[in-house]
C-alpha cells in the first residue's frame, strides 16, 4: 500500500496532466477546429487566427506546455523529495 505522500504525489501528478492535455485539446481542437469560424475575423501575420491556431499556435501551445510541464514536474518531484540526485 502507497503512503500518504506517494498518495498526494501522484495525485498532485494527475491533476497536472489532466489540466495540460486540457490546454492542449482547447487549443487544437477547440480554437483550431471548433471555434475556427469565431476566430476568422481576427487576423494574425496575415491570415486568420482559427488559422493560425490549426498551423502553428498548436503546436507552439504544445511545446510550451511541454516546458511548463517539465519545470512544474522538476519543482514537484524537489517538494516530495522523489527528485534525481
Amino acid at each position: 500500500m502507497l503512503d500518504k505522500t506517494a498518495t498526494n504525489y501522484w495525485k498532485a501528478n494527475l491533476k497536472i496532466i489532466f489540466i495540460c492535455m486540457g490546454i492542449w485539446a482547447l487549443v487544437s481542437y477547440g480554437f483550431g477546429i471548433l471555434l475556427r469560424p469565431l476566430l476568422s475575423g481576427i487576423r494574425i501575420g496575415g491570415t486568420d487566427l482559427g488559422f493560425w491556431f490549426a498551423q502553428q499556435g498548436s503546436i507552439l501551445s504544445f511545446i510550451a506546455i511541454i516546458v511548463f510541464y517539465t519545470w512544474y514536474m522538476n519543482r514537484l518531484d524537489r517538494e516530495y523529495d522523489v527528485d534525481e540526485k
